[in-house]
C-alpha cells in the first residue's frame, strides 16, 4: 500500500502505512522496504573533502614541509594513517597545535601523499617510488606501502636486486627482501657482473660466496666474481685477496683451469698467505680425497648437479639376522633418499667401509674375508678390487694422502695388528707396519695427516681405551692420550681437524683434539649406539642406525651432532632399521639416472 501523506500546518509527517495483513514467506523481501546503497557515495565525500582542502575551508591542521603549508582536515589523515590517528587522538602536544611540522619530508613527497589521502590516487614513478615508499612507512599507509612494494617488484633485475633487498630489510618489506633475495641466488652470475656487486663490503662478499644455494654453473664463476671485486679496487682489496679466496672452493675448479689461469695469476702466486689454499687443491686434484680434510672448500654446490651425501652400506636388522646388501644415498639440504647398486653377489657381514674421492670401497667380512669391491659413483656400479693380503672382519678402514688404509680385526682365531694399505694407482694392497696392540671393532678416523686407531677388543675380549696413531711418512706407530672411557662396536669421523667418537656401551659422543692430544665430551645420545654408523657431512656429524638399547635389534634413527650448537638432534629416519653397516660420504651427481 502507498503511503499516504497528510499537510499539518507546521510540518510534514508520515503516518504509518496501513499493511494488509497476509501470509508472507520469511525469504520474501516485505514490498514496505527498500534499501539503498550509493556506490559513488564515499568517492563523493572524499571528493568533497579534497574540494574543501583546495578552498581552505573547514580545515583544522596545518602541516608544514619543507617550507611548504598544508592546510588540512584531521578526520581525512587519522582515517587512513595509524600515525595520524595516535597523533591526534591521543593527549600528544600535536593534537592541541593548529600548526604540525614533519621533519625530514619533502614538500613534493608530502603534497603526493596527501593527494592520495584525499583521493585515493597516486602516481608511482621510478623518480618518486623510494621517497614515497620511506614516507607511507612513517605514516603507517599500508595500502600505499605494498603498492610500492609492488611497484619496486617488478622492477627488480640483476642490475639492482642487492640494493633492492637492503631496501626491503631496511623497511621490513617481507616479499620484496625475499624475490630480491631469490634473484640474487638464482642469477648470480649476473648479479656479480654489475656495479652493486663491485661496491659491496667484504664481509658482504664472503656472505654470498660461502652460500652453497647461490647458482653457479661451475666454480669457476665465484672465482672469476671474486677477481673482478679486488681488481675493482686493486690498492685498497689486494690485501684481502688470501682470506676471500679461502671461500672460494678451487679444489671442485677444474685442474686445468686451476693450472692455466689461477696459479698463474701473478696476483695469486706472488702472494705468500695464498700459498696454503693453492697446496691444498693441488692435493685434492692429485689424490681426490674428500673426507680427510672435510673442508668446507671441498662441499659442492648443488647447482653444479653434485650433492655431498650420507650413504649407508648394507648392515644387519638385527645381531645374527639379516644381512642386507642394500645401499642408500641421503641428501641432507632436500631430505631425500636415493637407492644406489647393490652390494654385487652376495650379503656380508663384519665388513669395513670407507669413501675413497667419490668411490666407495668395502673390504673384507664375514663370507669372502679378502673380497675388496670398489663402488664407482659416477657409473653406480661395483667392480672387484684387488684382494686383502690378509682375510679379516670386523676391521676398519680409513684414506688418507690418496691411500686407503685397512687395520686390525678378526682372523676367526684371533685379533690382528696387521696393517694394509691400498695403492689405486696399482690396485694392489701393501703390508705396512703392524699396530702395537691388536684390536678389533674399535674406532678409526685419519685426521692432519695420520691415521688414528680408538679403542676396540683385544685379545682378552675386553674393551680397550688405547689411542694409537700411525704416522705414514715414518711409517711408524704411537700410543696417544687414552680415551676417557674403553670403547668397542664405536665409530669415528674427523670434522676441522677434529676427531669424533661415537657409539658403543656409552651414550657420550668423545671429541679428540690432535693438536693438544686432549679429549673432551661433545654432547651425549638418548641412549647408547652400538654398532652405528658415523660420518661429517656438510659441516655436521651424521650418526646412523645401531641396535637398540637392551636388545639385538636395529633401528632406523638418524640423528645429526651440530659442532657450533653442540647438540644432538634426530632430523630424519633410514629407509631400514640397520646396524654394523658402512656410514661414510661422498659427492654424487643428484641429476643421474640410477638404476
Amino acid at each position: 500500500m502507498p503511503l499516504r501523506l497528510r499537510r499539518t500546518s507546521s510540518s510534514v509527517t508520515v503516518n504509518p502505512p496501513v499493511i494488509k495483513k497476509q501470509a508472507m514467506d520469511v525469504a520474501q523481501r516485505p514490498d514496505n522496504e527498500f534499501t539503498f546503497k550509493n556506490e559513488k557515495h564515499a568517492a563523493s565525500v572524499l571528493s568533497c573533502f579534497n574540494q574543501l582542502r583546495a578552498e581552505n575551508a573547514f580545515t583544522d591542521v596545518i602541516l608544514s614541509a619543507d617550507g611548504r603549508e598544508f592546510p588540512c582536515h584531521r578526520a581525512v589523515l587519522v582515517a587512513e594513517s595509524k600515525y595520524f590517528r595516535a597523533m591526534f587522538c591521543n593527549d600528544h602536544r600535536e593534537s592541541r597545535e593548529m600548526l604540525v611540522q614533519i621533519n625530514g619530508m619533502g614538500g613534493r613527497i608530502m603534497e603526493l601523499l596527501l593527494g592520495y589521502l584525499y583521493t585515493s590516487t597516486v602516481t608511482i614513478t621510478a623518480a618518486n617510488v623510494q621517497l614515497l615508499l620511506e614516507a607511507s612507512n612513517l605514516f603507517q599507509i599500508n595500502p600505499l606501502t605494498e603498492a610500492c612494494s609492488r611497484f619496486l617488484e617488478a622492477q627488480l633485475d640483476p642490475c639492482n636486486c642487492i640494493r633492492m633487498k637492503d631496501f626491503a630489510e631496511a623497511h621490513s618489506l617481507a616479499d620484496l627482501h625475499r624475490k630480491a633475495s631469490v634473484m640474487i641466488t638464482e642469477r648470480f652470475s649476473d648479479v656479480t657482473r654489475h656495479e652493486e656487486f663491485m661496491e659491496l663490503p667484504k664481509h658482504r662478499i664472503v656472505e654470498y660466496i660461502m652460500d652453497d644455494a647461490i647458482n653457479v654453473p661451475r666454480e669457476e664463476v665465484v672465482y672469476e666474481a671474486v677477481k673482478r671485486w679486488i681488481q675493482h679496487d686493486i690498492e685498497s682489496r689486494s690485501r684481502e685477496l688470501a682470506e676471500i679466496l679461502s671461500y672460494v672452493r678451487l679444489p671442485l675448479i677444474h685442474p686445468s683451469y686451476f693450472m692455466n689461469d689461477i696459479e698463474c695469476d701473478e696476483m695469486i702466486a706472488g702472494n705468500p698467505d695464498c700459498q696454503q689454499i693453492l697446496l691444498e687443491t693441488r692435493k685434492y686434484h692429485i689424490l681426490g680425497t674428500v673426507n680427510e680434510s672435510n673442508s668446507a672448500r671441498t662441499r659442492p654446490r648443488r647447482s653444479t648437479g653434485c650433492v655431498e651425501a650420507v650413504v649407508i652400506v648394507g648392515g644387519c636388522d638385527r645381531d645374527g639376522g639379516y644381512n642386507m646388501p642394500y645401499v642408500e644415498a641421503y641428501d641432507a639440504v632436500a631430505q631425500t633418499w636415493t637407492q644406489l647398486a647393490k652390494i654385487p653377489a652376495y650379503t656380508k657381514a663384519e665388513y669395513a667401509v670407507t669413501s675413497f674421492g667419490n668411490s666407495i670401497i668395502l673390504s673384507g667380512g664375514k663370507i669372502h674375508a679378502k673380497d675388496v669391491w670398489l663402488y664407482q659413483s659416477h657409473l653406480n656400479s661395483w667392480v672387484r678390487g684387488a684382494s686383502l693380503h690378509k682375510g679379516r672382519r670386523q676391521h676398519r678402514m680409513a684414506a688418507l694422502g690418496g691411500h686407503v688404509y685397512c687395520v686390525g680385526g678378526y682372523d676367526g682365531k684371533s685379533k690382528l695388528a696387521s696393517v694394509e694399505r691400498y695403492d689405486s694407482f696399482s690396485n694392489s694392497w701393501q703390508e705396512l707396519s703392524p699396530m702395537p696392540t691388536a684390536v678389533s671393532s674399535c674406532a678409526m678416523a685419519a685426521c692432519n695427516g695420520k691415521i688414528y686407531v680408538v679403542g676396540g677388543e683385544n685379545n682378552e675380549s675386553r674393551a680397550t681405551d688405547k689411542v694409537q696413531c700411525y704416522d705414514p711418512d715414518v711409517d711408524q706407530w704411537t700410543y696417544k692420550a687414552p680415551i676417557p672411557a674403553p670403547q668397542r662396536c664405536a665409530v669415528g669421523a674427523s670434522l676441522d681437524n677434529l676427531i669424533y667418537v661415537v657409539g658403543g656401551k656409552s651414550k657420550v659422543m668423545y671429541c679428540y683434539d690432535p693438536l693438544t692430544d686432549g679429549w673432551a665430551e661433545a654432547a651425549r645420545t638418548k641412549e647408547p649406539l652400538d654398532d652405528c654408523g658415523v660420518t661429517a657431512c656438510g659441516g655436521k656429524i651424521y650418526i646412523t642406525g645401531g641396535t637398540k638399547e637392551g636388545t639385538v635389534d636395529a633401528q632406523d634413527a638418524v640423528l645429526c651432532y651440530q659442532p657450533k650448537a653442540g647438540i644432538i638432534n634426530r632430523v630424519t629416519s633410514l629407509p631400514r632399521a640397520v646396524s654394523c653397516h658402512g656410514c661414510v660420504t661422498i659427492h654424487r651427481f643428484h641429476q643421474q639416472a640410477q638404476r
